[in-house]
């Protein structure tokens, strides 16, 4: 098995069960002899709000410049956040409209329907928690907060594969259900 370079962009603060899900992924890459970069980004300091759009260029704080320097370092992106009202966190939605930007994750072509994929070559892991049933997510709202991540961001920016860990409900979960997830983000990292 060769061993990569992998970054984890983790929105999970302390003390919740997506932490514990991102450092159990975090020492299973590791035992396996991947190298791994954490962001955490309830530790970043930036300005999530694109204020101008792609109009005018707003100067990237140093935090976004060394995440920038992190995603093209890597090999492998792993995300991990919860869902909220079935869409990603504003902070990670922040953090993405600031890094992810034309130039450096895609560029528009003059007289192309498609921008150019400027982060391929990488591949990617969604670890998503939620207090709704992942199946019911699926079907019934259609997970909107994987579609986003998945298709409409990485997919789009050339990012694949993109594999998904969704697990939930988490509120009210056992001991035992959540050791099980824990389990399963284990064997992800390890089949990297």
């Amino acid at each position: 098995m060769n061993s990569k370079r992998v970054l984890v962009v983790a929105h999970p603060p302390s003390g919740s069960f997506g932490h514990a899900l991102a450092e159990a992924y975090v020492a299973e890459a590791e035992r396996k002899g991947h190298e791994v970069r954490v962001i955490r980004l309830d530790q970043l300091i930036f300005d999530p709000v694109l204020r101008k759009g792609y109009r005018m260029v707003q100067a990237l704080e140093p935090d976004l410049q060394s995440s920038q320097a992190d995603i093209l370092w890597a090999e492998h992106l792993v995300f991990v956040y919860p869902v909220w009202w079935g869409s990603i966190p504003a902070l990670m939605k922040g953090f993405l409209d600031r890094t992810f930007l034309p130039g450096f994750a895609f560029k528009y072509m003059p007289g192309k329907m498609f921008p150019k994929q400027l982060l391929k070559g990488r591949s990617a892991h969604l670890l998503i928690t939620m207090d709704t049933p992942p199946w019911y997510f699926q079907w019934a709202y259609r997970a909107p907060a994987i579609h986003q991540m998945k298709k409409t961001t990485l997919e789009f920016c050339g990012v694949r594969p993109v594999r998904t860990l969704a697990v939930g409900p988490v509120l009210n979960s056992t001991a035992a259900k959540r050791e099980a997830w824990l389990n399963k983000a284990r064997r992800l990292a390890a089949r990297i």
